[in-house]
């Protein structure tokens, strides 16, 4: 059985850029108007909230809380926010920021302390792109590696041809299961999958299924 062959075959990139950590919190300054920014990981947006709702008790004088963030590879997902702030005026200078340094599962947040002066909308784009700029300066931008994930069963008999091409291929094995029936989950770079998934197909009696 061919499970997902299409789109691993239109998958030209398999490694990607993100934050494992959030940066050092990096302060701007225009015009006594301060602005306090920083990357997050995030995995899903349900982590955007607490994030922001933090940052609003530690900054309780602070005027505005405006973000952008990005999640997914090949085809991403993402919001930008100006938190009252003029239309697309935080946001989304923030969010052109995060695709400058091209990287993704992040969220880049901009606190804003108003100084009594108004900047005008070019002045708070600036401000928030030249922040959002900073922060990501001063993260730990690391690349991962976008991998495919197989169920591998069999019966035990054929556990030495199963290990062996694993082994062959240097596949991570995520979980085992050795009995009677055996199962694994083992897992290989995207660029590979296609290859991989075609090598375990043409073994007899080894079911294989993509998972995730």
């Amino acid at each position: 059985m061919s499970f997902l062959l299409d789109s691993f075959a239109t998958m030209e990139e398999d490694v990607y850029k993100t934050v494992e950590q959030p940066s050092p919190e990096v302060l701007y300054k225009d015009k006594k108007s301060k602005f306090f920014a920083t990357v997050y990981p995030i995995a899903s947006e349900d982590d955007v909230k607490p994030i922001v709702e933090a940052l609003r008790k530690k900054y309780h004088t602070a005027n505005h809380v405006c973000y952008a963030w990005q999640l997914g590879t090949h085809s991403p997902t993402y919001r930008a926010n100006d938190d009252g702030e003029p239309n697309n005026s935080a946001g989304m200078p923030i969010y052109g920021q995060i695709q400058a340094f091209d990287v993704t599962n992040v969220l880049v947040t901009v606190t804003r302390i108003f100084g009594g002066t108004k900047l005008g909308v070019g002045g708070l784009i600036q401000a928030y792109r030249t922040a959002a700029q900073m922060a990501l300066e001063n993260a730990i931008i690391v690349e991962k590696t976008i991998k495919a994930h197989f169920q591998l069963k069999f019966g035990y008999a054929d556990m030495d041809k199963v290990m062996r091409a694993i082994k062959q291929h240097n596949l991570e094995i995520d979980y085992q299961k050795m009995e009677m029936n055996c199962e694994l989950m083992v897992s290989v770079r995207l660029s590979e999958a296609e290859t991989i998934q075609r090598l375990f197909e043409e073994m007899q009696h080894v079911d294989v299924r993509v998972k995730g």
